[in-house]
């Protein structure tokens, strides 16, 4: 059984947790493991989370599958990119599942509450970055309706970035 629910405050260790473990699991391989390492001692911390957790335009929620949680995902409305020509652009910015889970679906139906909760709000579109090397996530992405509209380097570090496609899906 699985259910999703609006993180809070209260969920920052667990979202430090799944957040490190599924961005390893889906980019440790894509730069050096001490570029790796200093991209998630600076960006996946209970700090981090909590200043992203208390910006009221931040939308976080995790799914739990038999009351574990097992990913989560982060939503932007309204979120203007100068590649998207709409006003009411919901930004995907990240939509983590824990490997283990990926064969569930999982990943599909976090994806589907945040595209209703898009259309809910009155967005138009969706649009996210996704590494140019995570054929998974891209296929995902694919299977979901999204085309790709653009490109974006991703900094992992100071010296070194990873190539992203921009990807947009229309309501």
């Amino acid at each position: 059984m699985t259910t999703i629910a609006r993180a809070t405050l209260n969920d920052i260790e667990l979202l430090t947790q799944i957040g490190k473990t599924s961005f390893l699991e889906a980019h440790g391989r894509s730069a050096s493991e001490e570029q790796i390492n200093e991209y998630v001692s600076k960006n996946l911390t209970n700090k981090t989370f909590e200043e992203a957790l208390k910006d009221i335009n931040n939308i976080f929620h995790i799914i739990y599958y038999n009351e574990k949680a097992v990913g989560y995902s982060k939503i932007i409305f309204n979120s203007q990119h100068p590649n998207i020509p709409f006003n009411n652009a919901t930004k995907l910015e990240r939509l983590y599942l824990l490997e283990e889970f990926h064969s569930l679906k999982l990943g599909f139906e976090l994806f589907n509450f945040n595209k209703n909760e898009a259309i809910k709000y009155n967005q138009s579109v969706m649009w996210l970055f996704v590494w140019t090397e995570n054929l998974k996530a891209i296929n995902f992405y694919k299977k979901a309706g999204f085309k790709i509209v653009g490109q974006h380097d991703f900094q992992i570090t100071a010296t070194h970035s990873n190539p992203n496609h921009q990807m947009l899906l229309t309501f």
